[in-house]
């Protein structure tokens, strides 16, 4: 049996695969594979990777077919964007900001918008509250096309509508509460009836204490917590957040979703937000939509695109997030041993679909005493584990798993993928 990096197991297979192509380091595909209709003729090695298939399709970044939320039966979705298609003209011809999108939100949830820089997200996210207007296509609201809206009923969508930026935009010259309290007084609202809603809001924010305080004194997660005040000022129904945490540190920024993620809940608010730190999306949202060049590529449950994205494009996003293989594991990897004795690196991915507990130990045990877990850990993303691990062992020992036979029906499924990285030769 040749002894190739990228050989995959797959899930499940009712006979044994092993792939002779030499492929290179890094290029090779994980295989998708049926159910496994025969338990009796698995290999043992199928007790470490999950028995209910998932299958993969075949990297690509070509539109997502259009895909709506089903929300549940009687309740309308709070956001309906049919078919929207923006596009602005420059001097090397016209840019496609935005082409044939298509999604819902559902009333309540916080949704995420992902993508590369110059992806669409903040034009996709403005048409909400009509601040760019898609040439084709419609966004509703409660099933009230924003479109069709006159000039008073867009201000007061608005007003419905509350927005929180990466730069704060607090006035130097006004106090915490003054800074809050703006739009009511623009919007004529009664003195006393300003400084009890004001004074709510700083409650709700961790902030009353700061009520008399000038921005300049404020740290950067306080001055974004008195922008988030000031956007919910005027009770709106829809939060939008356009980067709210890529200026802050990361405690700030923990603090600030744990923040964003209560007034959701206790206010009954829907939350669209856009960022380029995916770490916010799989700490906070319910869902996310990935856009590429103006497109839906993808787009679903936060832990199943994770766990599995479809689109290289959403691989590419999430690169950062990922166990990787380091460098100085890369350096030492060869694509084919020969006859050579050594160690096989095998990675093992966990999508958390199968077994969203986590991974057991004897699962792992399987892969006998001279196995050594390198590299990897594990994440949990709305109660799925989710993650890979890198392990070595002797190449004998995995020729030896491979080669016997599945008789084995107590096991444990557990990794989704098990795919050979490449081979280090024995040390003499």
């Amino acid at each position: 049996m040749g002894r190739t990096a990228g050989e995959v197991l797959p899930v499940g297979r009712s006979t044994p695969v092993y792939p002779e192509t030499i492929w290179r380091l890094g290029a090779a595909r994980v295989l998708s594979a049926a159910l496994n209709t025969s338990l009796n003729t698995a290999l043992n090695i199928s007790a470490l990777i999950g028995a209910e298939a998932n299958p993969s399709t075949p990297a690509t970044d070509k539109p997502a077919a259009k895909a709506y939320a089903i929300p549940a039966a009687g309740v309308q979705p709070h956001l309906v964007f049919d078919n929207i298609s923006r596009q602005y003209p420059s001097p090397a011809g016209t840019v496609h900001a935005l082409r044939e999108v298509s999604f819902t939100v559902a009333r309540g949830e916080i949704f995420g918008i992902i993508g590369r820089s110059g992806a669409g997200k903040s034009t996709l996210l403005r048409t909400i509250n009509a601040l760019e207007i898609p040439d084709t296509g419609a966004v509703a609201i409660n099933g009230l096309k924003v479109g069709s809206l006159d000039e008073d009923a867009l201000v007061k969508l608005r007003r419905r509508v509350g927005m929180i930026f990466q730069h704060f935009n607090l006035l130097s010259a006004k106090t915490v509460r003054d800074n809050v309290g703006l739009p009511l007084r623009v919007a004529g609202v009664a003195p006393e009836q300003i400084r009890a809603r004001v004074d709510a809001l700083l409650d709700l924010v961790g902030l009353r204490d700061k009520a008399d305080v000038y921005p300049a004194k404020l740290s950067g997660g306080q001055k974004q917590r008195v922008g988030i005040a000031r956007a919910l000022v005027h009770e709106p129904e829809i939060l939008l957040c356009d980067e709210a945490t890529s200026a802050l540190d990361p405690e700030s920024t923990q603090s600030i979703l744990t923040l964003l993620r209560d007034i959701s809940s206790k206010m009954g608010l829907t939350v669209v937000l856009i960022t380029h730190d995916m770490a916010v999306i799989r700490e906070i949202c319910d869902r996310v939509l990935v856009l590429n060049h103006g497109q839906v590529v993808e787009q679903g449950e936060v832990w199943r695109v994770f766990g599995n994205p479809q689109a290289e494009a959403t691989r590419a996003l999430l690169r950062p997030l990922q166990h990787g293989l380091p460098a100085d594991l890369a350096a030492q990897l060869i694509d084919d041993l020969g006859n050579q004795a050594g160690d096989v690196l095998l990675s093992l991915r966990f999508n958390g679909s199968a077994h969203p507990q986590g991974v057991s130990l004897q699962q792992l045990a399987l892969l006998g005493p001279d196995a050594t877990l390198i590299h990897g850990g594990l994440d949990r993303i709305r109660g799925h584990a989710q993650g890979s691990l890198l392990v070595s062992l002797p190449v004998a020992s995995w020729e030896a798993i491979k080669i016997r036979g599945g008789n084995n029906n107590d096991r444990f499924p557990g990794a989704d993928f098990i795919e050979v990285l490449g081979y280090v030769p024995a040390r003499t």
